[in-house]
């Protein structure tokens, strides 16, 4: 039996696994995508002691960072946790089991699907969720980003690399990026910003050629193009907290309080998935931090604010 169990690999699995093994708990981390969402960035910009570096890079190195204290990387997925009597039984894809004294769910977000007609149908035909992944493919095209946030911007830059020309087509009058990003925007020639704008339908035949939107452009309602990159937020990755019986917000996060405690005792959870004000990597990694000191309080019989 182990002391935790960390469901999740990102920023806040991989620090509450450094923090854990610290703490001399016997800790497994359990992840079918080691390093989460993040990897697929091509620049992070905005992690303390790193000016610059890819999200694939950075995640390496939490990831060798927690190993090199001791604690054990398992790539699977988790379909299940049982509470029983003074431990959580985890139940995995590969028909795995384990066991443990305490869980903290790091389970992190899903990118949000473009729901309109055709968007299904033409995914991976011109229709996309990664632009790290494929904007190489739009050489010298003409593409569109879905979505103002930060990952909006970040793809349309990438974007703006290889394809001739890039829409960034946000249903709102303002892109909610932060400034510097908005700014390298402005400074780029072949990106254009489409306000107030949502895409209705993809059309195609073989693959992506069009979309209509429901406000006109240049006085057409149709936009011709040869990909769509699709930016427009994430859910977090609760179902299993649910099934355990976790409070949920209405948005589907993980309740936690200032310990990174939940309903259930012994059960923990940090990063995206919880209903945290700001969801970013540095604050991942400090609830990951937490939620570590909060199981090892638990185990011990002190109180989380004086388990180091």
């Amino acid at each position: 039996m182990y002391d935790v169990i960390i469901i999740g690999a990102g920023f806040a699995g991989y620090t509450a696994a450094i923090y854990s093994v610290r703490y001399r708990l016997t800790t497994l981390v359990i992840s079918k995508e080691p390093g989460g969402v993040i990897v697929n960035s091509r620049e992070v910009e905005n992690y303390p002691g790193f000016r610059r570096i890819s999200g694939f890079e950075l995640m390496k190195k939490f990831e060798e960072h927690a190993k090199s204290l001791g604690a054990e990387l398992v790539v699977d997925e988790v379909v299940g946790i049982i509470k029983q009597a003074g431990s959580f039984k985890i139940e995995t894809r590969q028909g795995e089991t384990y066991e443990a004294k305490s869980a903290i769910l790091a389970l992190g977000t899903e990118r949000r699907k473009l729901d309109i007609p055709g968007a299904k149908e033409y995914e991976g035909k011109g229709v996309h969720y990664c632009a790290t992944c494929d904007a190489a493919f739009y050489k010298d095209k003409v593409v569109a980003v879905i979505g103002g946030g930060n990952s909006a911007a970040h793809s349309a830059l990438l974007l703006s690399r290889f394809a001739r020309k890039v829409y960034i087509i946000y249903r709102r009058e303002k892109l909610r990026c932060e400034p510097l990003l908005y700014d390298k925007i402005n400074a780029t020639a072949n990106i254009e910003i489409i306000y107030k704008t949502n895409l209705t339908e993809v059309k195609g035949s073989k693959f992506l050629e069009k979309v209509r939107l429901d406000n006109e452009y240049k006085g057409r309602k149709e936009l011709e193009l040869d990909g769509v990159f699709v930016e427009i937020g994430s859910i977090p990755n609760s179902s299993l907290a649910k099934e355990l019986g976790v409070e949920l917000t209405d948005k589907h996060e993980i309740v936690v309080d200032e310990h990174c405690r939940t309903n259930i005792k012994g059960v923990y959870a940090a990063g995206d998935v919880t209903n945290t004000v700001l969801r970013q990597g540095i604050v991942a990694a400090a609830q990951g931090a937490i939620a570590a000191a909060s199981a090892y309080a638990f185990i011990t019989g002190r109180h989380p604010s004086q388990a180091w």
